[in-house]
């Protein structure tokens, strides 16, 4: 612990800032302001607020009732113009990336901060105008659902698996051989349900690549790379994949994943890998030259794991925070729930644990800095604000909008997650899933004995944005992030049509075909 910079600079500002987050939550608590019961009190407020409305007709009331959804406010719908701003968005992180003026422009991260472009600036001027309904009362009512109640959590878990993922170092050149590379597959694909995407493919991509360095055809290992450790390796718990996460902050238990989807989990990678052995070992590698393979086998170097500990304890800790500590469930064996934000605030201790007791030396030879965790921060909180109106207008309209089958779920979820964001886009389908049981919630039905159904449908959704955020590099945040890191590493990655064209298209969809037919019947 040497020295106190890595290629992120310094890490006291972080540290600064989750003391004072530590002090300022215990001062909170200290008042009462953190007790899981003020939220039920202001819960029974709204819903109070809300039967006043009864007198205005029960026609009227009932759409009141479906525009506030589960959260008891009876605000008047949202316009359809007010999904502009997400649809917008949405449409920006797809094209932008790709093309090369704006590529540049979207580079600089200060542009995602800046007034002018900061997409919740934009969305909210449209919540005092009569496209909201209710005016300022809506635009608050909805503002607090997207940031306290969603963003926050969503973003805590993401930065603290980034941080303590980032202070582990795998290092060593095997020969690369088509099983080694089968090998590494295999295990990030395990560690993504457990660490996150994001955090096996930071973990894992730079020591794969150092395996393969001596090999010319690269390409494809990167690629199978993004299909199972960036993607379809995380759906067994929620902290794997941000969707996921996201149902679990709707009220999915947090091993229901593990459950309801480790077949289909463990059928989708086993294919993938298999395929992707049969490729390298019967195509790829014979095309290697004598001299490079014979290069990869004498020029070696012992696998080794620098920063495991504290950071694989501190790993695990992230886990339990998350399954022990929800505020809208009493902790195992207890009628005590946590205080509203000690999962969060547990989290934050975690990462500033790890970068005080971890290696500094660690995260500098990892490159480690934290551009690519603000980006999904700037970028997120836009999303999670804009995608309000859309998520109300469904769980207004979803019971007509036809999508009432499992296949119908997983491929509109799985369509839509491949060009778009995989997380926003599971929430949308929840939504409207939930909207098609009238007086019941679709969690509430996973628990009954007629839950197949619903059970069916969420599993749907839930592989339809995991797995298939893996058909294009804007599906999933890590998609990106391992293109970037493989090309300043030499590896001459495909263009975003080529990749759907030569890889997606032929190699991962008729994989979906399949798993679709055996588990969603």
């Amino acid at each position: 612990m040497s020295h106190d910079h890595h290629e992120g600079g310094s890490d006291r500002p972080v540290l600064l800032a989750i003391g004072a987050i530590l002090i300022a939550f215990t001062l909170a608590t200290l008042a009462g302001w953190t007790q899981p019961q003020a939220a039920h009190v202001a819960a029974e407020a709204s819903h109070a607020e809300a039967s006043h409305a009864e007198h205005a007709g029960a026609e009227e009331h009932h759409e009141a009732e479906h525009a506030a959804g589960d959260h008891g406010h009876a605000h008047a719908p949202p316009h359809m113009a007010a999904v502009a701003p997400f649809i917008l968005l949405l449409g920006a992180i797809a094209v932008f990336p790709l093309v090369g003026y704006t590529a540049h422009w979207w580079e600089k991260q200060h542009n995602r901060f800046s007034g002018r472009d900061d997409p919740g600036r934009h969305y909210a001027g449209l919540l005092h105008g009569p496209l909201f309904g209710s005016g300022f009362s809506a635009a608050i009512s909805r503002v607090d659902h997207a940031i306290l109640r969603e963003y926050i959590p969503f973003i805590v878990l993401l930065f603290s698996l980034y941080v303590i993922s980032g202070g582990i170092r795998i290092e060593g050149d095997m020969p690369a051989h088509p099983l080694t590379n089968a090998t590494f597959l295999g295990v990030g694909g395990l560690l993504a349900s457990f660490i996150g995407t994001t955090g096996a493919a930071m973990l894992l991509i730079r020591p794969l690549i150092e395996t393969n360095k001596e090999r010319k055809y690269v390409q494809h290992t990167v690629v199978f790379f993004i299909f199972v450790v960036c993607n379809c390796g995380g759906c067994l718990l929620p902290i794997g994949d941000p969707p996921l996460f996201l149902g679990y902050l709707e009220g999915v238990d947090f091993l229901w994943t593990m459950w309801a989807l480790w077949m289909p989990w463990l059928m989708v990678n086993i294919l993938l890998i298999a395929m992707f052995y049969l490729i390298d070992k019967f195509y790829y590698y014979p095309k290697e030259k004598k001299s490079d393979v014979a290069r990869d086998e004498t020029e070696v170097s012992p696998l080794r794991i620098r920063g495991l500990l504290p950071n694989a304890l501190l790993l695990v800790g992230v886990i339990f925070s998350v399954a022990l500590l929800d505020p809208q469930k009493p902790f195992p064996g207890t009628d005590w729930h946590p205080f509203v934000y000690l999962r969060e605030v547990v989290q934050l201790a975690l990462v500033g644990l790890s970068l005080w007791l971890g290696s500094k030396a660690v995260r500098s030879d990892n490159k480690f800095n934290y551009h690519a965790i603000v980006e999904v921060a700037a970028l997120f909180v836009g999303i999670f604000i804009c995608m309000q109106p859309a998520l109300e207008l469904l769980n207004l309209h979803g019971p007509n909008l036809g999508i009432d089958t499992p296949q119908k779920f997983f491929w509109i979820t799985g369509s839509l997650s491949a060009v778009l964001d995989n997380a926003p886009t599971y929430l949308v389908f929840f939504k409207t899933a939930d909207a098609q049981y009238s007086g019941q919630h679709l969690v509430e039905m996973l628990h009954t004995e007629g839950g197949a159904e619903a059970s069916l449908k969420l599993v749907a959704i839930s592989l339809g944005a995991v797995f298939m955020g893996a058909m294009t590099y804007i599906g999933n945040g890590p998609n990106f992030m391992v293109r970037a890191i493989a090309e300043e590493s030499g590896v001459r990655m495909p263009s975003f049509f080529g990749y759907v064209l030569f890889y997606s298209l032929p190699i991962l969809l008729p994989v979906m075909v399949v798993m679709s037919l055996i588990f969603l019947r």
